[in-house]
């Protein structure tokens, strides 16, 4: 028996693909379904990010469409980007955030994607492009993806300043957030970034534990309280981080914090029972409680928003098979099925032409033109979201990214503020 084993440059889907066309270009009659006979397996993807950015219904779907089976690896936001530095054989795809980049490519272990094998690249939203919405720049604070989608090669571990043929992440989602309210449970308005650290919320206000993103939702409401303008939130000097430190710990001690969340749940679960009214949320959260019927929103504030990314990278250490299997994935979550299932839960997506085919009219108009929804909006596992007559928190795309302020990001100064953040949470 002869053992036909895969190396790179070796046997591989496509080159079988491609074998199979010629055979019959020249007459012969064949039919490839799923993986040829020689594959007797599915490529099985190893899957790394944040649970909250997994679906098994993508998964399935992706199985269904391509006999391509993923397996999910949920980790933490900080240790998504650990187990690329240490562990690059564990997994064959990471959903990371582009914030992490300026750590990552250092490493050596993710490779430049081929623009040219990703059949929509071109068609990428601005926002993550060029910086622009509807040809307007947004706010550039932090870590936008523009200064560091591009690399000059495969093989490169440093970011190429303009547009070239190779790319650090392919988007997955991306959003602008802010501030989640219990309007049911709060007297009055609120419009600010400051409210976080207003006193009137004292013992039911919230923020997320983890440093980089945390620390920036306290300079949005630092900032706007009018206690100190910064150079930069996303990349703060010494002197800024113990300012903003020391008015955080000042907070702690007063009893305004009631919680410091690292989990999507707990998220969910502090504001769902009422223990919090106001805290630093993510958008699948706010759907999550308000598919419990719970009032909760979203709340668009005047200083705008912080921004986050994510997107899709391939490790070095990738193997030939489930290299083309990664493409083939990536291009098939750009044609518009599973970018219409996430902006479902509110994200919003790489290619938005994709994504509003997939979409119903109404849909469409709701989640992404800031309109009243026309019919009930479900959410993807089909509860109750919206009911018809309603608005997204926010309104349209172009007015919510149009308004991002700053985006996360990796601080040059990031030991020093993790352990000035340490210190806040210990305090």
């Amino acid at each position: 028996m002869t053992i036909l084993k895969e190396t790179r440059g070796g046997i591989t889907r496509r080159s079988i693909l491609k074998a199979s066309a010629a055979l019959a270009g020249a007459g012969v009659v064949t039919k490839v379904t799923g993986f040829p006979a020689i594959a007797q397996e599915p490529v099985t993807l190893r899957y790394l990010s944040t649970a909250v950015n997994q679906s098994p219904a993508i998964a399935a779907k992706a199985g269904e469409d391509l006999g391509i089976k993923i397996e999910y690896i949920a980790v933490t936001t900080d240790d998504v980007a650990k187990r690329v530095i240490t562990q690059p054989n564990s997994f064959d795809l990471v959903d990371t955030e582009y914030f992490a980049l300026p750590k990552l490519l250092p490493s050596g272990n993710i490779m430049g994607l081929d623009a040219s094998k990703i059949t929509l690249s071109d068609k990428i939203a601005s926002v993550i492009r060029n910086g622009t919405v509807n040809g307007k720049k947004v706010g550039l604070d932090g870590t936008a993806p523009t200064e560091v989608l591009y690399l000059p090669d495969e093989e490169a571990t440093e970011f190429a300043g303009e547009e070239t043929g190779f790319l650090t992440l392919i988007p997955t989602t991306y959003n602008a957030d802010t501030l989640g309210i219990r309007p049911d449970l709060i007297d009055g308005e609120v419009s600010s970034w400051a409210s976080l650290l207003d006193p009137k919320f004292k013992g039911k206000a919230a923020t997320l534990n983890i440093p980089s993103i945390g620390i920036m939702d306290a300079a949005m409401a630092i900032e706007a309280r009018g206690d100190m303008t910064y150079g930069d939130k996303g990349n703060m000097t010494r002197e800024e981080i113990d300012k903003t430190i020391a008015v955080l710990i000042e907070a702690k001690r007063n009893g305004q914090f009631r919680a410091f969340w690292t989990d999507f749940n707990e998220s969910v679960n502090l504001m769902a029972s009422g223990e919090v009214v106001i805290q630093s949320m993510w958008s699948p959260a706010v759907t999550a409680v308000r598919t419990q019927g719970i009032e909760c929103k979203y709340q668009p504030l005047k200083e705008g928003y912080r921004a986050w990314a994510s997107g899709f990278g391939l490790p070095v250490a990738i193997g030939e098979r489930e290299k083309d299997a990664a493409y083939e994935f990536i291009n098939w979550f750009l044609s518009g099925w599973a970018g219409a299932h996430l902006a479902k839960q509110g994200y919003y997506t790489a290619v938005l032409e994709t994504t509003k085919e997939a979409m119903e009219p109404y849909e469409w108009a709701y989640w992404f033109e800031g309109k009243a929804a026309e019919k009930d909006i479900m959410s993807p596992d089909g509860k109750l979201l919206e009911k018809a007559g309603a608005t997204r928190d926010g309104g349209s795309y172009d007015e919510r990214m149009g308004a991002v302020a700053c985006w996360n990001a990796v601080m040059d100064e990031n030991i020093y503020m993790i352990r000035k953040w340490n210190e806040f949470i210990a305090a």
